[in-house]
């Protein structure tokens, strides 16, 4: 008998290994706490300044809808974004004037009189209207991104719970809070539905009859609410910047009772006595993504359909449809270090990490993390993540949660391809597209060129025009920097397909820069101009501070980038374009090219100028070592010092989208201790939620990036320069852990993408190799490297080959 019980118990715990695997799987992928978030606080009215209750709150969204949620008890906050609403409207603030101007700044800056060319410019060339509003666009033509507003459930209750838990479940994309409450376990779940397009909220209790609360909806401003029927409606009409009536949303919340009842009470509902709830929040604008009109006038019916799909299916049916969907994405990619845990909560483990520098399970969490926020504020068929993600509750949002394209929405993107979610890049392949037509104008208006022009921002309203001041607003970089990703979907997917469609947009940006380039009366080299490097400043020789000048290392670097992709391009799609390709050829080869300085770093400007801030924020002229290749460690050995010469001297501060770069300049340098070193910085936990230029970063109790504010631009980068320690396939080689870090001493990671459609596996232990795959997608050849040893690798489309016998 005691043998058959023996026998008995071994079966039991066979059968509940695999159970207790997948949930130590599942646990080990979520980011959770033993608080709620204070629902109560009120937002400061201070747009630049973040708010802490909203910081520690828990982000879902579909690309569509966004929300902020609380898990709060007694009264539940849910803020809520639509990813399409923006104040403002379509403003063109070319200047027609500019282009006369332009030969008269370019000999003053060729004859050192940099004061006077700057005047010159601040006077002729900056936009001819309001531009950004400086940053604060919520009332002029450049608008804003905003709030939807807020959802309430208020529960009427000021009773004590105990055994409160809630989650963020980074697989499946659920945020969950559970409690006890008077004797019943309550569990509220919410989720943003991809499929349904729509934010789904659930509440259950262990007792029936439990769940009472009222339902309602609003905003800062411009909106209305009514019911109709037994579903809340709030709607409203935004400012085009002009005073008059710009955008128009509308916004429908439609509860689902599985026993209680329901009731209109003015323009909140009232549920008693339910034993589950579901609430349905469906939105949508008039926006549309067309010059020049912007304007979908069937919104309301696309609405309504949205709708009657979503609150026909079940809660069951609602969830599984969007677990299949979400997991299905972030299941691409499974990265672990060996000893790691979740036991703590998530707030505590950032504390325990700015301790002790090495919990093995914070750098998985936080790369997770970084793609759950990718894929849930950048799906197909929306608009591109903006300075935010899709999460804002503000009227005026930072910078108003704008595209920055002199570094912030490429950083956004700099993971997308290597973390396995090429589908969340078309977005911005869509705003890209979207930004042709206005370009255009903008190159023939304010430059007289052909092709066409981007400058640092730009909105979903088609704006490329120059900014208000030319110390940042004149960089001409930001087209050619933004093609890079065109280049780079491409590259990672090997889609013909899209490069074919995409062609035509890069020879229109090479247009603009072949007409834009002119030759340096000193040295016969084509150089761009007027000029900045991206926000930076120098000591200029006639003794002022200045930003313009004529050919920055970082235009130098962009134009030679897409000059270079785009010939590439034209020879994979076999063009006929010899006029045009011979002009690009030769306009390339005649480029001034990154040239080292008197003190051994790489120069950011033309001449050895002294800066005005020595460890600024932007890193413009290390573009070409990254995210770009033209200077890599293989190929180019005494720039790619110079890089660091350059990196040493910037220091490891910043804000945190500058600690994002760095990690991943130092992983191109193969120094994987330094870049954990920034990176273990960028997760120190903070509180600092003012606006900072400089010695800023750290990470929010929710793990958003604080620039500070909070800025997404921070999360994204920081993962992809972590990618970049595991894996890089910026030359003609894939290479296996190239900055690994000595404290990351054992792990595996599944699911990366190098360049060539290459999916790559890998496991390591004490430090090496010890296993690896490579499945190919598209068969192009493939060459791996690791610890110094490179080898052609004989696997086929479709193949996955093991290949770590290659180099053990």
């Amino acid at each position: 008998m005691m043998m058959k019980q023996g026998i008995f118990y071994v079966w039991m715990i066979c059968l509940m290994l695999p159970v207790v695997a997948q949930a130590q799987k599942n646990t080990a992928n979520r980011i959770w706490y033993t608080t709620p978030a204070d629902a109560s606080a009120k937002d400061n009215p201070n747009g630049w300044v973040s708010d802490t209750a909203w910081l520690k709150a828990l982000p879902v969204g579909n690309g569509h809808i966004g929300a902020m949620v609380f898990g709060d008890v007694n009264k539940e906050r849910i803020q809520l974004n639509e990813m399409t609403l923006w104040s403002g409207s379509m403003d063109e603030g070319d200047n027609p004037d500019a282009p006369k101007h332009l030969g008269k700044i370019r000999e003053l800056l060729f004859q050192g009189k940099y004061k006077e060319a700057t005047e010159l410019t601040n006077k002729t060339q900056i936009t001819k209207n309001k531009g950004s509003g400086h940053g604060n666009g919520a009332n002029v033509p450049f608008g804003c991104f905003q709030t939807l507003g807020d959802l309430w459930l208020d529960f009427n209750s000021t009773q004590p719970y105990t055994a409160y838990h809630r989650e963020l479940d980074l697989v499946n994309g659920i945020a969950m809070s559970r409690f006890t409450q008077g004797g019943v376990t309550f569990t509220r779940e919410v989720f943003a539905s991809h499929p349904a397009r729509a934010l789904v909220i659930r509440l259950t209790a262990s007792k029936p009859g439990s769940i009472s609360f009222n339902v309602s909806i609003d905003r800062p401003e411009r909106f209305s609410v009514s019911t109709q029927g037994n579903a809340l409606v709030m709607e409203g009409v935004m400012n085009d910047g002009r005073g008059n009536d710009g955008m128009r949303y509308k916004t429908n919340v439609s509860p689902i009772l599985n026993g209680g009842t329901v009731r209109a009470t003015g323009n909140s509902l009232e549920i008693k006595k339910a034993d589950a709830v579901t609430l349905i929040v469906t939105a949508k604008t008039n926006y549309r993504q067309q010059y020049p009109e912007f304007i979908n006038p069937d919104y309301e019916n696309e609405l309504a359909a949205v709708t009657r799909k979503a609150t026909a299916q079940s809660y069951a049916a609602l969830k599984q449809a969007h677990i299949a969907d979400f997991s299905g994405f972030m299941k691409r990619v499974q990265f672990t270090l060996d000893g790691a845990t979740n036991d703590v909560p998530t707030n505590e483990l950032l504390h325990k990490n700015f301790r002790t520098k090495n919990e093995q399970i914070l750098y998985p969490l936080y790369f997770q993390f970084g793609r759950y926020l990718l894929l849930s504020s950048s799906r197909e068929g929306g608009l591109p993540a903006n300075l935010q993600g899709i999460w804002a509750n503000k009227i005026q949002t930072p910078w108003n949660g704008d595209y920055h394209t002199d570094i912030n929405v490429q950083m956004n993107y700099w993971p997308a391809e290597v973390a396995n979610l090429p589908e969340s890049h078309l977005p911005l392949m869509d705003l890209i597209a979207s930004m042709q037509e206005p370009g255009k104008k903008t190159a023939r208006i304010q430059y007289g060129m052909n092709g066409w022009a981007l400058h640092p921002i730009t909105n979903i309203w088609g704006y490329t025009s120059p900014g208000e001041s030319a110390s940042w607003g004149m960089h001409i970089g930001g087209g050619a920097w933004i093609m890079q990703h065109v280049w780079e979907h491409y590259n990672f997917t090997r889609d013909g397909a899209f490069l074919r469609k995409a062609y035509p947009m890069l020879k229109e940006a090479s247009l603009f820069y072949l007409d834009c380039l002119v030759p340096d009366p000193k040295t016969g080299k084509l150089v761009s101009g007027p000029s900045p490097s991206p926000e930076n400043t120098f000591k200029a020789p006639d003794g002022s501070k200045a930003q313009i000048s004529m050919g920055p290392s970082h235009d130098q670097q962009v134009i030679f980038n897409l000059f270079e992709n785009i010939l590439a391009s034209a020879k994979i799609l076999k063009l006929k374009d010899e006029e045009f390709l011979a002009k690009v050829a030769a306009a390339k080869a005649n480029l001034a090219r990154p040239a080292i300085g008197p003190d051994g770093r790489l120069l950011e400007w033309a001449e050895p100028f002294e800066e005005a801030e020595p460890r600024h924020r932007h890193l413009s002229h290390l573009f070409a070592f990254y995210p770009a290749n033209e200077i890599t460690m293989q190929k180019t050995p005494d720039l790619a010092a110079a890089v660091k010469k350059s990196l040493e001297a910037r220091g490891d501060g910043g804000v945190g989208w500058t600690f994002a770069w760095k990690i991943a300049l130092w992983a191109r340098l193969h120094d994987g201790d330094r870049a954990l070193s920034i990176l273990n910085n960028q997760l120190r936990p903070t509180d600092d939620t003012g606006t900072k230029m400089d010695n800023g970063g750290g990470t929010y109790y929710n793990l958003f990036d604080a620039g500070p504010p909070f800025q997404i631009d921070g999360n994204f980068g920081v993962i992809a320069g972590m990618a970049e320690m595991l894996l890089q396939s910026h030359e003609d080689f894939i290479e296996l852990l190239p900055a690994l870090p000595a404290a990351w001493k054992s792990g595996s990671i599944k699911g990366l993408v190098a360049r060539g459609n290459f999916v790559v596996d890998m496991e390591w232990k004490d430090g090496k190799l010890k296993k690896a795959s490579v499945l190919s997608r598209s068969g192009v050849p493939c060459k791996l490297r690791y610890n110094g040893k490179t080898v052609d690798i004989p696997v086929k489309r479709g193949q996955k080959l093991a290949v770590e016998k290659y180099f053990l």
